[in-house]
């Protein structure tokens, strides 16, 4: 009787563990430095670990180095642009055209940077890049549904 118990005891402490929300590792603290970089430093920064990563040569760094701060001018617009909108109180949620406009956007903002990485890497430079894009992807589709899952446990624990 003793045993079963015990082994009943170690079952569920053995469960409980294994239920336990891991934690992402990206902490806010380091989520807020990167948005208090300047434009020019958030591109130039990634243009470094792109370099590292792709093995880019000078000319190479040079052209993704405008792509880059391109891509976070544009981010840190539409940011401020969200911030301002938030603080004002009128955050109401897009229409259905609205969000498609946006879709489309962000789309061919996409499309037309792919686009630019292929005429600026070697081939295979190209395939490492996509397939490290498409990685980044599928961490953004996590990141949400984490979120999601968060916002569904804070609305049933208000019920």
């Amino acid at each position: 009787m003793k045993k079963l118990l015990i082994i009943a005891i170690a079952l569920v402490t053995i469960q409980g563990i294994a239920q336990e929300e891991k934690k992402p590792p990206m902490s806010k603290d380091k989520m807020h430095r990167m948005q208090d970089l300047t434009p020019e430093e958030a591109a130039t920064l990634q243009t470094k670990r792109m370099t590292l990563h792709l093995d880019l040569s000078k000319s190479q760094q040079d052209e993704i180095y405008k792509i880059n701060l391109d891509n976070a001018t544009k981010r840190k617009e539409m940011m401020a642009a969200w911030r301002a909108k938030k603080e004002s109180g009128n955050m109401e949620k897009p229409t259905k055209d609205e969000r498609l406009k946006k879709e489309n956007a962000r789309l061919d903002h996409q499309i037309a940077v792919k686009a630019k990485m292929k005429k600026i890497l070697n081939d295979d430079q190209y395939a490492k890049w996509e397939k490290s894009q498409a990685r980044m992807g599928m961490k953004g589709k996590e990141k949400k549904q984490e979120l999601r899952k968060k916002m569904h446990k804070k609305n049933m624990q208000k019920e």
